[in-house]
């Protein structure tokens, strides 16, 4: 039986190239963090018009005591610009947090932000199913670090377990540990990117990879962590907004 002309073109329409995304303007990103971040703080508009206008207001002032408004306003428009795109990532990274705050893996979510050659498994190494409480562990010049989700008191033990498994098979590398949470002497979340990021580099890059090859061996802990808001997600993409 004779093919129709709709089934012989069927393959073709088939097998040709599938058409790549649209790569997402700066500016649709700006407006995306800035609608997640209304969610969380509907106040974020008029702080952000607030900073606008006082950095305009402080341009045409100088402006008016040096007699030169019109020039001190085309200078000071940039800055209140670059002062309200600040405002706004700030608010959004603290919307943020905020959105992932409680669920389990949001000391991963934020471990995402943290650059500087640091690699952190996406899955936990050691977890207690009964309290939900996790342990991620990272790699980097500085050595490994182990990261706990949870209470201190019922944290403290798995970290050091944890760690005893890590110096069985690196002696010599340094181990960090990080106990994330709102308990005394623990992180507070928006701030355990920053902890891990100022830990001193004690390794070479050749070194950290080793490191994590050795590390493979450990293996993880198999369960999956829901998906939270990745607050690097949540910043506008400066190199967008240069125009790159």
């Amino acid at each position: 039986m004779a093919r129709s002309k709709s089934d012989a073109d069927a393959p073709a329409e088939g097998t040709g190239k599938q058409k790549k995304p649209k790569k997402q303007r700066w500016y649709h990103q700006v407006w995306a963090a800035y609608q997640m971040t209304r969610k969380q703080d509907p106040t974020v508009t008029w702080v952000i018009l607030g900073v606008f206008v006082g950095v305009l207001a402080v341009a045409l002032i100088l402006g008016l005591v040096f007699d030169a408004p019109v020039y001190a306003t085309i200078v000071g428009l940039p800055f209140a610009l670059l002062a309200s795109m600040f405002t706004l990532t700030r608010k959004a990274e603290k919307a943020a947090y905020t959105q992932i705050a409680g669920q389990p893996g949001a000391a991963r979510a934020a471990l995402g932000t943290v650059r500087g050659g640091w690699v952190f498994d996406d899955e936990p190494v050691a977890i207690n199913p009964r309290t939900q409480d996790f342990i991620f562990r990272g790699v980097g010049r500085p050595g490994v670090v182990l990261v706990s989700e949870g209470p201190s008191h019922r944290v403290t033990k798995m970290l050091e377990d944890e760690r005893r498994k890590v110096s069985r098979v690196l002696p010599n590398v340094p181990v960090t540990l990080v106990q994330c949470g709102d308990g005394e002497g623990q992180v507070p979340l928006p701030k355990v990117a920053r902890k891990v990021q100022k830990l001193k580099r004690t390794l070479t890059k050749p070194e950290a990879d080793q490191v994590r090859k050795r590390l493979k061996a450990l293996g993880g802990a198999r369960l999956p962590i829901p998906k939270g808001v990745d607050p690097m997600r949540a910043r506008p993409d400066r190199k967008g907004m240069r125009g790159r």
